[in-house]
C-alpha cells in the first residue's frame, strides 16, 4: 500500500470513531432525559420518540451505512430535543425525580402586595 492510503484509511477509521462516539453520548443524553420523564403524565410522543430513536440507532438497517453514523446522530438530536421541549413543559430539570409544583401566574394584586 501506498503511504496516501495508508493515511486516507487512518483518517476514515479516525473519523469514524469519532462519530460513533458521538452516538454513544447522544444516546446515553436520550436515556437520561427518558429517565427525567419518567410518569404517567408524559405524552405518547415522548415516549414513542424515545423508543423510535433507540431502536433505530442499535438497528441494524439504516438509511446511510453504518460506518456514517450521521443519520444515527440526527435522529438521536431530533428525540432528544423534542424529549427537552417535553421536559421544559412539564416543568423537570435534571436531577429532579418529580416533578416540581407549577408557579402560581402573577397576578396584578399579587404585585401590589409587595
Amino acid at each position: 500500500m501506498e503511504t496516501r492510503q495508508v493515511v486516507l484509511i487512518a483518517a476514515g477509521a479516525v473519523l469514524a470513531a469519532a462519530l460513533l462516539a458521538v452516538a454513544a453520548v447522544l444516546l446515553v443524553r436520550l436515556v437520561r432525559a427518558y429517565l427525567l420523564l419518567r410518569g404517567a403524565d408524559v405524552p405518547v410522543s415522548a415516549r414513542t420518540a424515545f423508543w423510535g430513536a433507540l431502536v433505530y440507532t442499535v438497528f441494524p438497517v439504516d438509511l446511510l451505512p453504518d460506518p456514517v453514523y450521521l443519520d444515527d446522530i440526527g435522529l438521536l438530536l431530533l428525540a432528544l430535543h423534542h424529549l427537552g421541549g417535553v421536559a421544559r413543559r412539564y416543568g423537570r430539570a435534571p436531577g429532579e425525580t418529580e416533578a416540581a409544583p407549577p408557579k402560581a401566574p402573577k397576578t396584578p394584586e399579587a404585585r401590589r402586595r409587595r
